[in-house]
């Protein structure tokens, strides 16, 4: 099997001839189905047409997950109860259903704007997967405000709301929030590829960090902008990505090529990280 890649071509027609158990990690964050503008996928099926398709890649992804497997799926407000009602009956079972709050959210005119992102933490087996918590620990509000020596020194873990404080330090995300809050990849940043539906490099950070260990293979069915690729890449983990459009296959294939493994990726994870 190709691994450190980006296949070209349609998830459904790709995954198929993939073996099965073969995959540590899975992250998804497919189209939600409410207008955006690809260059190649079209936007707007029916909600019968669009759940349909949905189904058929979840049970792809579903066959390639090793027993210890951990996936990620990305979704909006619009199909987030369909597509956890289809997770469970895979037999998967739900760790979190994460919020990731962002800045620089979408603007409407007719009802509150839209700042948040659902990332449904699914598992294979719960009471054998991969979680290295001291990967992604983060200070508490006992060490940051309250100076309470009852503070653990490593950190707490985080909620399940994805909060990032930067008047507090650019790496950690907030302590007692129940929210991932972290801006969208908007159109100033550095770290813009220009795809339509670019996910930031902190959020995918924290799931790879998380969920697999170094040379764990990382799966994403929905490259677009490459970021999960590109993550696993510096972090050492292996990779395969598959993205529909020739155009943002090659923009990928660019972002990867410029990126190194960290020299602390090739460490191993701590003893007792797996069967949490």
């Amino acid at each position: 099997m190709t691994v450190d890649d980006v296949l070209r071509g349609d998830c459904l027609s790709i995954l198929p001839a993939l073996p099965e158990n073969s995959v540590d990690l899975a992250f998804a964050d497919p189209p939600f189905n409410i207008g955006y503008e690809y260059d190649v996928y079209e936007d707007r099926k029916s909600r019968e047409t669009y759940l349909d398709w949905t189904e058929r890649w979840l049970k792809q992804v579903r066959r390639l997950l090793k027993p210890h497997a951990s996936f990620y799926v990305a979704i909006g407000d619009e199909y987030a109860a369909e597509l956890k009602v289809r997770l469970d009956a895979l037999g998967l079972t739900l760790r979190n259903w994460i919020v990731w709050h962002y800045t620089f959210g979408v603007s409407c005119k007719q009802k509150f704007n839209r700042s948040h992102a659902h990332i449904f933490y699914y598992v294979a087996d719960p009471s054998n997967y991969t979680f290295n918590a001291g990967a992604v620990r983060v200070p508490s509000a006992r060490q940051t405000t309250y100076a309470d020596r009852r503070a653990n020194p490593s950190g707490k873990l985080p909620d399940d709301t994805w909060v990032l404080r930067p008047q507090e330090d650019g790496r950690f995300f907030g302590p007692g929030e129940d929210t991932w809050y972290f801006s969208r990849v908007c159109g100033t940043f550095k770290e813009r590829t220009g795809h339509p539906c670019q996910m930031p490099e902190a959020v995918l950070e924290r799931i790879v960090r998380a969920s697999s260990n170094p040379g764990d293979l990382v799966l994403d069915p929905f490259a677009g902008s490459g970021t999960t690729l590109a993550v696993a890449k510096r972090l050492g983990r292996r990779f395969l990505g598959v993205e529909l459009s020739a155009d943002y296959t090659e923009h990928i294939r660019e972002r990867l090529r410029a990126i190194r493994a960290e020299p602390s990726a090739v460490l191993l994870p701590a003893v007792g990280e797996r069967g949490v």
